[in-house]
């Protein structure tokens, strides 16, 4: 097995992916504060990068939602913060 740097930064994202989703299943983290979203967003960012090597589009797009959707919970959290309240 010949694993390029690419492929180690992905790896990488899917071990912070898998991380971030035990720590919500265990009650460690909640869903709706900027911890949980911040690991969503650099694991699918690491995901997308091991796309350099070969690309896939179902993964691309699955990836490139996974970010977005973690950028809203991001802004939400920190829009909902200023206000003085927090995120539902």
């Amino acid at each position: 097995m010949n694993l390029e740097w690419y492929d180690w930064v992905g790896i990488a994202g899917t071990l912070v992916v898998l991380g971030a989703f035990f720590l919500l299943q265990a009650g460690r983290i909640h869903g709706n504060r900027p911890i949980y979203q911040l690991l969503n967003l650099f694991g699918s960012l690491g995901i997308l990068v091991s796309l350099w090597g070969k690309f896939n589009v179902s993964v691309f797009l699955l990836e490139t939602a996974w970010a977005a959707i973690s950028l809203y919970g991001i802004a939400r959290s920190f829009k909902a913060k200023a206000g003085g309240n927090t995120p539902a």
